[in-house]
């Protein structure tokens, strides 16, 4: 199967480089220019789509070489492609991968998926050491696949020497954003403030798109992004053809099981393929908020607690105790439920010493430092809602917070390491645990979970 997808692949020197705020601009001015973008990131990371789908007013996706797959990662970007050019923002330096290797870096993701690479220079400080940069970024590998330049932090002028200067690497220059620090976004220990918490997010992005027009050469980066291959693979993605109209409970299907799912400013990585493949699979979602309702919204067959913040909300999340009674006596009676990170630590019976749902007991508390960081592969030691017996599926940790009853459900084996350790808590209609999952890296555990929501809701 062959798709024409017109697109970019924004990569990085390093972590901090500016990546996101060139994307988020880009993406701002071609929605500008009224054209049908899509947008893609790198990597397993939840907030810097959100800022893609603030700037963009679509949803944005995911590719990650650990969770899949090559002609699955092929599937997913055909299927996520804008008309006219998708944007994919990659993670980290464009050669950082598991430990000191490319695997499942954003260069592993250009190569398989053919894409062309604009890389995100700060030169900030630099003159002629751009050049030297440039040159290893390009002979690293026989096929970098770098076409582009974009410089972050630069002035105009400054611009035009170092444009000129990079044509013997036989790369584009494509503009140049000035550094404007009321442009700024804010960073946290996960990473970036999410965009909700930014009371002026929509006149920030609109600010930037109008800079971005200035000084960005958008008809070049167009230009560059039709020179991109078809995109092959075969077969049909699971979900491909899902309706996405289904998301309340007035619009649920009787025949369809209703997953209620967490989705406020305390619960908000959600990855929207894992949401796309829920109801291709067959249920209806219907979002709620922790902090806000009082109930499970009606008919609720499962339950899906996703990760967030919400220690940065426990007081709140804490005084909400009819919703905590009503979710503990439902988990309690068989309620299919999966709980990541975050959504785990709000079934503690305590979250930093405030009560919460109990239904794993004991607490949730802070550390000084991170405590687990990076991709995962996780097998379950007995059969459970998500997995049978020795059954794996490759995930990812990323937490500050630790818990005095992290469970022994799965056993852990760190990416690149030896390291081992026992996680999470499992049983027949319940995942709890640290790990965030990707339900494309393995779709039975989301086939297995819509079944179990369809057995609850036979006996409501």
């Amino acid at each position: 199967m062959l798709k024409e997808v017109p697109r970019v692949l924004l990569a990085g020197t390093h972590s901090g480089c500016g990546k996101t705020t060139v994307t988020c601009a880009l993406l701002a001015a071609l929605k500008a220019r009224h054209l049908d973008v899509g947008a893609f990131k790198c990597g397993p990371d939840y907030i810097d789509p959100m800022f893609h789908r603030e700037a963009i007013g679509v949803t944005s996706h995911n590719l990650d070489p650990f969770f899949c797959e090559e002609n699955l990662l092929r599937q997913l970007l055909a299927a996520g492609a804008g008309r006219d050019i998708s944007v994919i923002e990659g993670v980290m330096g464009y050669y950082d991968g598991i430990g000191l290797t490319h695997r499942a870096s954003t260069f592993e993701l250009a190569s398989i998926t053919e894409t062309p690479v604009i890389l995100v220079v700060n030169a900030k400080g630099m003159g002629n050491s751009v050049n030297a940069l440039l040159k290893g970024f390009t002979e690293y590998f026989t096929n970098s696949r770098i076409k582009g330049v974009i410089f972050n932090g630069i002035s105009g002028p400054m611009y035009k020497v170092l444009s000129e200067s990079i044509a013997s690497f036989g790369l584009i220059p494509l503009g140049y954003l000035p550094q404007r620090p009321e442009l700024a976004i804010e960073s946290r220990h996960l990473g970036l403030i999410t965009a909700a918490e930014i009371p002026d997010i929509r006149a920030k992005l609109d600010k930037l798109a109008a800079l971005a027009a200035e000084t960005l050469d958008i008809d070049g980066i167009l230009r560059l992004a039709a020179t991109a291959s078809a995109i092959r693979s075969s077969g049909e993605l699971i979900g491909q053809n899902v309706q996405n109209s289904s998301d309340s409970p007035a619009g649920q299907d009787s025949r369809r099981p209703l997953i209620a799912v967490a989705k406020d400013e305390a619960f908000c990585f959600i990855y929207a393929e894992n949401i796309e493949l829920l109801q291709a699979l067959g249920c209806d979602i219907a979002y709620f908020s922790p902090l806000r309702d009082k109930a499970l919204p009606a008919g609720a067959a499962g339950l899906y607690l996703c990760g967030g913040y919400p220690e940065l909300h426990s007081e709140a999340l804490a005084a909400n105790t009819e919703l905590l009674a009503g979710l503990r006596r439902q988990i309690q009676s068989g309620l299919p439920t999966v709980a990541e990170c975050g959504g785990f630590m709000y079934l503690h019976e305590q979250l930093d010493g405030r009560p919460m749902a109990a239904v794993i007991s004991g607490n949730a508390f802070k550390t000084a430092s991170l405590q687990r960081f990076g991709y995962i592969t996780l097998t379950a030691a007995e059969d459970n809602l998500l997995l049978g017996a020795g059954e794996s599926v490759r995930a990812h940790e990323f937490h500050y917070w630790d818990s005095d009853n992290p469970g022994s459900a799965f056993q852990a084996a760190k990416a690149g390491s030896a390291k081992t350790w026992p996680c999470a808590h499992a049983a027949k209609t319940l995942y709890a645990g640290f790990p965030h999952l990707y339900f494309y890296a393995n779709p039975a555990m989301a086939r297995r979970f819509v079944e179990a929501a369809g057995h609850y809701a036979e006996c409501l």
